[in-house]
């Protein structure tokens, strides 16, 4: 592994200049689709992964973010290899493993290993530098990266983990992000509000947004469901704005990934 080239990767996203590379024109449609083949590819052997929107070495003008939204990557990483320490400034991260467990370490002292279950929330402020390592010799870690651009610039850096069971979030919402760490949830400097929720066949519900003049991003992890009119299956993502109100229907089993944030940033 190259830790330099992904130090160079990364820190390329680390300043506010930086940030106009995401900036897009708002999309006055209701809704924008993104199937999941439709998405960037990067694949360095001992990482492997799909990127929702433009990131490093994949660029599309078509796909520059969702409001505050500006990452998702869909990652996978061979046992004990990961990204060597790198710093981030002022941006929101999320990581949500989705099977093996992650290896954290970082420069305010945090070391703590991820695992599914878990989430974990960064505010990386004045700036932060951290490593991601495969915790496992054996099996390969899934995870999903998420970045949001920040509400305040410049905050002391803020880290916080915690566990959701699965239980809790049954056919119903479960917040897992949120501005303030309501309802248990880990907090973030953004007025945005991210939930998990597991659908059995045949459910109906409908999703309410905390804020009224945010977008909702729906990005399926399994299964399939339709929102509103629109269908969507495993890996893909959804943007809705500018309606509230949005009726969910699933047709399988599904495992749903919901990211509301503001759209005007």
């Amino acid at each position: 592994m190259n830790r330099r080239f992904f130090i160079t990767l990364f820190s390329g996203f680390m300043t506010r200049p930086a940030l106009t590379f995401f900036k897009k024109k708002e999309n006055a449609m209701n809704y924008t689709l993104h199937k999941a083949d439709t998405r960037g590819i990067a694949n360095h052997g001992w990482l492997k992964s799909h990127h929702s929107f433009s990131f490093a070495s994949y660029y599309n003008p078509e796909r520059m973010g969702f409001g505050a939204l500006r990452v998702i990557n869909d990652d996978q990483v061979a046992p004990t290899m990961g990204f060597g320490t790198h710093p981030h400034q002022n941006m929101e991260i999320i990581s949500i493993p989705l099977s093996g467990s992650l290896e954290h370490k970082d420069t305010m002292g945090n070391e703590y290993v991820i695992r599914r279950g878990e989430v974990q929330a960064m505010s990386a402020g004045t700036g932060i530098a951290h490593s991601e390592y495969n915790h496992s010799s054996s099996e390969d870690v899934k995870f999903l990266q998420i970045w949001v651009l920040p509400k305040k610039l410049n905050i002391t850096p803020q880290y916080s983990q915690k566990e959701f069971l699965e239980k809790e979030r049954e056919n119903k919402f479960q917040l897992i992000v949120s501005p303030d760490g309501r309802n248990e949830s880990v907090s973030i400097n953004q007025d945005a509000f991210f939930s998990l929720v597991n659908l059995k066949k045949d459910t109906r519900i409908e999703y309410n947004k905390y804020i009224e003049s945010n977008g909702v991003y729906f990005f399926v992890l399994e299964g399939e469901l339709e929102v509103d009119d629109k269908l969507i299956s495993s890996r893909d993502g959804l943007g809705v704005s500018n309606k509230d109100g949005l009726n969910l229907n699933s047709s399988k089993d599904t495992q749903l990934l919901v990211m509301e944030v503001p759209m005007n940033v």
